[in-house]
């Protein structure tokens, strides 16, 4: 099956190899970047479509985790944004630039084991530092992993709709990327047991949660453009927060359960 080991194992997606010019150069810039946090920094990863080799230059954007040594502060935060803003100003192939922080103890803590922890074992391309992922278990495509990966869409809805109503053009671009794609793969991994596999692609995710339903097929087809192309349509925008999102939180809670509660 797809994405999946020989022996049923969700794959690491990703590698250093797989990076295509012209993110070579970003992905180099990237990690000079990473002296900001001296001896605080852990390790940091790649993830998302650079490190997947499907990266589309002027339309893609640059995903970075970085593993602290300790919690994240304020600075660290700080530091974060300026390197969004400079390697995104920098750089016209990348559209946008997200970087992560968590301290190494959180993303390898038994709370996050089959989200934040999975994240760095099979979405995340070591770039830097000791990798996380090799302490980590193997994981399947199992009802657990989807409880805990997306089991919380509920608790976001109501800041997407307030964002919605608020948001003029500019943000309304961004948190159409944000939207679309987290009912993406909220909708894939709603089916990801049945299915026995696993796929990063948005419109593979798109189909395969359509082929389960129907009903829904279309909608989610369009969040997967959106995911790529991003839109600032208040009313395409609010077919997915005020209608595909509430239900897609209803049925994965009812076929999966609800994700423990996080502290942060």
């Amino acid at each position: 099956m797809r994405g999946l080991t020989g022996d049923g194992f969700i794959a690491r997606e990703g590698s250093l190899d797989r990076v295509r010019a012209p993110f070579d150069v970003v992905v180099d810039s990237v990690r000079r970047e990473l002296g900001a946090w001296g001896g605080g920094l852990h390790s940091a990863y790649l993830y998302g479509s650079v490190p997947r080799g499907t990266a589309v230059a002027g339309v893609s954007d640059l995903d970075l985790l970085i593993a602290l040594r300790r919690e994240p502060t304020d600075g660290d935060r700080a530091a974060a944004r300026a390197v969004e803003a400079r390697v995104d100003a920098a750089f016209g192939q990348v559209d946008g630039v997200g970087v992560l922080l968590f301290s190494a103890e959180v993303l390898c803590s038994e709370l996050e084991r089959y989200d934040l922890g999975w994240f760095v074992a099979c979405l995340c391309t070591p770039l830097t530092g000791l990798d996380l992922g090799a302490g980590l278990p193997r994981y399947r495509p199992d009802s657990l992993l989807a409880r805990e990966t997306n089991g919380d869409l509920a608790l976001v809805l109501p800041q997407w709709a307030d964002r919605l109503a608020a948001g003029g053009e500019a943000e309304l671009l961004a948190l159409s990327r944000i939207v679309a794609r987290r009912l993406v793969r909220t909708g894939f991994t709603l089916v990801m047991p049945r299915y026995g596999g696993w796929t990063s692609d948005l419109a593979e995710s798109a189909e395969v949660f359509g082929a389960y339903y129907p009903q829904w097929a279309d909608l989610m087809r369009e969040a997967a453009r959106i995911g790529r192309e991003r839109t600032a349509d208040p009313g395409a925008l609010g077919e997915l927060v005020h209608g595909l999102g509430p239900w897609l939180a209803g049925e994965y809670a009812a076929v999966h359960g609800v994700k423990a509660p996080r502290p942060y």
